[in-house]
């Protein structure tokens, strides 16, 4: 019987069937949210399918967002009616019927300062008019997603204490979906994948990619091996040009910083801030689980070739610290920061600032290896980008399956926010591993040990640590600190927990790094 269980056993055992005698159907390069998409739709219209990914899932830009769900607003902004009306039915699509368990409604305050005949807020007010007609077009309801409306000066403060009072008019109030956490997101589709039979390899390099196959090195034998499929997918994102060199892409960073929630005077509300001298952009206040809050976001050139881990300039974090300040009634200082993270955008080259280029995805394929890339897009928008793949290696291949069913195919963990809300089990692990919360917290009644916190200041217990190795993939320490548990994205936080999660992956893994 296959499981959505992913183990250093599992992985072994697969690798080693792949490498000696398997051929599959599709063979996808790369571990974040596109790739694992793929795997999924594939692997659930029954089609063989192997993932091979490099290092961690979502250990590239998957893991590096804003955490939110986009219903499209900035891309009416720039004139993309389709890609707005795709955004807005994808998030409706997570909220709703695949991810209910990781998302949820975030409101967004709009504050108003300055004279009342500024253009500014009258163009965001019909912006936020124009995005709720696409919320209603996607069929989302609005007990999930309220409309947009004014708001006085005294309920804007209720909703963000934080804000600066002098000068402070009002705002407009407004909503938009958030994920609990995005590298979540990307370990349950792949779980997912995987209980549908795909075979998610980490740690795992493509060093050579061909349209029938893929020679990778090991990450932890060291060996290399070579694997067969009748159609290989490059999904490696902003990587995807150093495997398939025809692709052309201009990436740009994108900068968040990490704050405490309680220092900024915020409350669960977000606030955008404007930045100034600029139309429809802003700077995002995002209130998140556990007392944090992520300031972003930059839209910067990335120069030179993509990072593993991207660096965060001096100038960003100035940047960020100055704007977000403006509304504020306390000014934010690099005191302020706890941790700062940086994704990279595979946007396809084009003439234009970065800011302005599309968000648009494609599936190209390379002409002289055959190797089918998609590369492009956002997030919130990787479950077409996986279907409109699949798709292509299908036509190329003459593979025979049905159509994507992962429009109405719920994640693991999912349930209805009705059913979420009678789960037996702490909120806070409801929202990260929705129906199977009992079960993660089951494990520190059995040993109570595990049911204490990694390290203080921090709710993340060891019985999570030891449940992201029995069934999530994780591998090693570094796969629990940045990728399940998030503690990575402080620093001072991941050094506080990295030997108690050391010690706990160690006495979890033992014996689990050869095939059973």
């Amino acid at each position: 019987m296959i499981t959505a269980s992913l183990t250093a056993r599992r992985r072994a055992r697969e690798l080693d069937e792949l490498a000696s005698r398997g051929q599959v159907d599709v063979l996808i390069v790369g571990g974040g949210v596109t790739g694992a998409g793929c795997a999924l739709d594939a692997a659930s219209r029954g089609l063989s399918v192997a993932l091979v990914e490099a290092d961690d899932l979502a250990f590239g830009t998957s893991r590096w967002s804003s955490k939110l769900v986009h219903g499209g607003l900035r891309y009416l902004a720039h004139g993309e009616l389709g890609l707005a009306h795709e955004s807005a039915v994808e998030r409706n699509t997570l909220m709703t019927r695949t991810a209910p368990h990781l998302t949820r409604p975030m409101a967004q305050v709009f504050p108003a300062y300055g004279s009342a005949t500024d253009t500014g807020p009258l163009l965001t007010r019909a912006g936020l008019h124009a995005g709720d007609a696409l919320r209603r077009a996607a069929r989302t309801p609005s007990a999930l997603l309220p409309r947009p409306r004014a708001v006085p000066a005294a309920e804007a403060l209720a909703l963000a204490p934080g804000l600066r009072r002098g000068g402070l008019r009002g705002g407009l109030l407004s909503f938009d979906g958030a994920l609990t956490d995005d590298a979540r997101l990307v370990v349950a589709i792949a779980r997912t994948a995987a209980a549908h039979g795909a075979r998610v390899l980490t740690k795992l390099a493509a060093t050579q990619l061909h349209a029938d196959r893929v020679v990778a090195r090991d990450g932890i034998t060291g060996s290399t091996v070579e694997l067969r499929a009748k159609q290989v997918v490059n999904a490696t994102g902003v990587w995807a040009g150093s495997l398939s060199p025809s692709v052309r892409l201009r990436p740009s960073r994108g900068t968040h910083l990490v704050l405490d929630a309680e220092r900024t005077g915020l409350g669960e509300a977000s606030v955008m801030v404007p930045v100034p001298g600029e139309l429809n952009r802003f700077v995002l206040l995002l209130p998140q689980p556990g007392g944090r809050v992520y300031l972003g976001l930059t839209d910067e050139p990335l120069d030179g070739a993509p990072e593993d881990v991207p660096t965060v300039p001096e100038s960003d974090v100035d940047f960020l610290l100055g704007v977000a300040s403006s509304v504020l009634e306390r000014d934010l200082t690099r005191e302020d920061v706890l941790g700062a993270f940086a994704g990279l955008r595979p946007l396809l080259e084009a003439d234009g600032d970065t800011a302005d280029l599309s968000r648009n995805h494609a599936v190209l394929t390379d002409p002289d290896t055959g190797v089918l890339t998609v590369v492009g897009g956002k997030l919130t928008t990787y479950r077409k980008m996986a279907e409109d793949a699949v798709d292509a290696a299908m036509r190329s291949t003459n593979l025979t399956a049905g159509p994507s069913r992962t429009g109405n195919l719920p994640l693991f963990g999912a349930a209805s926010r009705r059913q979420l809300s009678a789960v037996d089990a702490p909120a806070r692990l409801v929202a990260k591993y929705g129906t199977e919360a009992p079960r993660v917290a089951a494990l520190g009644d059995v040993d109570p040990e595990l049911a204490l916190p990694v390290c203080d200041g921090t709710d993340v217990t060891a019985a999570e640590v030891v449940w992201a190795v029995r069934h999530e993939g994780a591998l090693d320490t570094d796969d629990v600190l940045h990728r399940r548990t998030r503690l990575g994205l402080v620093p001072a936080d991941a050094d506080a927990a990295r030997s108690r999660i050391a010690d706990l992956v160690a006495r979890t893994t033992e014996g689990l790094h050869t095939p059973a």
